[in-house]
């Protein structure tokens, strides 16, 4: 058992939080009540960033202290919105959130996970009629470790999980982005994930 912070109460914070607590973690989701994120995180081994990405990098800056010596788990995409409201470009082209959020907090393991897959994909990746792949990006090699095994907790097999290398490497899965209002305008909010076909 890990205990877990989940910042953001929306789908997808919901979402993680439900199936981590079915996995028998203890986990807390915090609201955007004022001081309900700082008390979250102090008393968790892993923090979870489920808020908007538009908003994440000054959000968690305010919580450098508490984040230190923690495993931020970054699932979240920082985009411009069009005027339908779904993504239309990327908040930091030629970097990534992630990357952001590793150097504002240089003491706290950023890793970069489920970012490149409709919410529902997140912790019921066999429902998909083909095998989806999940990313890992970040600069501590245990960190990836411990966020590998919360992986498998959600139903994720071995073999679909891919570690990427380090935090720049999420420049990569974070302008998987640009995919998902073209698939949205073609399909619908049908869950999706990206996959590597080996």
């Amino acid at each position: 058992m890990t205990t877990i912070a989940v910042l953001g109460n929306g789908r997808v914070g919901g979402n993680l939080a439900t199936a981590l607590t079915r996995a028998g973690h203890e986990v807390t989701v915090a609201d955007r009540t004022p001081g309900a994120a700082a008390d979250a995180a102090r008393s968790a081994r892993i923090v979870i960033n489920a808020t908007p990405g538009a908003g994440s990098l000054e959000r968690l800056t305010a919580l450098r202290a508490e984040l230190s010596d923690t495993i931020l788990v970054d699932v979240s995409n920082a985009t411009l919105d069009g005027p339908d409201g779904l993504p239309a470009d990327l908040i930091y082209p030629g970097s990534s959130l992630a990357e952001q959020l590793q150097e504002a907090l240089p003491d706290t393991h950023v890793v970069k996970t489920l970012n490149t897959m409709l919410f529902p994909v997140m912790t019921a990746p066999a429902t998909l009629a083909q095998t989806p792949t999940a990313f890992l990006s970040g600069e501590d090699p245990q960190a990836k470790q411990t966020v590998h095994a919360l992986l498998t907790d959600l139903g994720w097999h071995e073999e679909w999980i891919t570690d990427l290398g380090g935090i720049r490497t999420a420049r990569a899965t974070e302008a998987a982005i640009l995919f998902v209002p073209h698939m949205i305008r073609s399909n619908g909010f049908t869950p999706f994930a990206i996959s590597i076909a080996r």
